[in-house]
């Protein structure tokens, strides 16, 4: 089976927390590819290069000199990062984004209701390049940018590039979909680090929504993962990976489309 892996959050900022992932990561069975994130390291670099940061009901605007610190911070620190790491642990990582191999074409979102700036909503995954990659026995390692094939890139969420990734390659092997953060779960209380649905149905999901129990933030990953379970992805877990590195005993939410 293939893993799909998305890293974000506070693992990915904390250089302990980063190693201590990839050594999870390095012992998953291949094949498997990661995607990660690497937003607040965005802000912050950003903050130190005097480029402001603008946000609209959580998503973060993408302006000419955002994407310069975008493409600086994900596709150069973050990526490189994570490879070395995953290099030290005998893990043959290939770090990549969206534009090379014209790997994920998107088109800049457009403006009429808001301006998110150079933000990309995929099109197109190439997935017979990907999976040439896994047939040589590299691990790709892919950063939230891609490309409108015009000689354009573009800042796009790593949650949908995630998802749109597992989907792709549905046609090759059965696929099964991680989003690894710090937390255990979807929280039913966010106050309650143990509160976390072991199971959560598409149904389920949306009287949480409605009763607005669900935090703002995991709102996309969810839309996300129910979204690949209907295109045929076997499996969407969100949650931590294991101390054991068996991935069938994942500490986190699986999500169903049915009870």
């Amino acid at each position: 089976m293939l893993t799909v892996v998305k890293i974000g959050g506070k693992i990915l900022e904390d250089a302990q927390a980063q190693k201590e992932f990839c050594t999870q990561f390095a012992q998953i069975p291949s094949p498997k590819i990661l995607i990660h994130g690497g937003g607040r390291t965005a802000t912050t670099i950003a903050e130190k290069l005097g480029v402001e940061t603008q946000m609209i009901e959580g998503r973060r605007v993408t302006s000419t000199e955002m994407l310069e610190v975008a493409v600086m911070v994900y596709a150069g620190l973050t990526n490189k990062s994570i490879v070395a790491n995953l290099q030290a642990l005998k893990c043959q990582a290939i770090g990549l984004c969206g534009a090379d191999l014209d790997l994920i074409r998107a088109e800049k979102r457009p403006t009429e209701a808001t301006n998110y700036g150079w933000v990309g909503d995929v099109k197109k995954v190439n997935a017979q390049a990907l999976q040439s990659l896994l047939n040589l026995g590299s691990t790709p390692v892919i950063a939230p940018l891609t490309h409108d094939g015009k000689g354009q890139l573009l800042n796009t969420n790593a949650d949908t590039i995630a998802s749109e990734i597992a989907s792709s390659l549905t046609d090759y092997e059965e696929v099964r979909l991680i989003f690894v953060f710090e937390k255990k779960g979807v929280l039913e209380n966010i106050e309650d680090e143990n509160s976390y649905f072991e199971t959560l149905s598409y149904a389920q999901y949306q009287a949480q929504k409605q009763a607005g129990s669900i935090h703002e933030g995991m709102i996309p990953k969810l839309d996300n993962g129910f979204a690949t379970l209907q295109k045929g992805v076997k499996e969407v877990i969100i949650g931590q990976l294991p101390k054991d590195n068996d991935i069938e005993k994942m500490i986190g939410t699986r999500l169903e489309l049915s009870v």
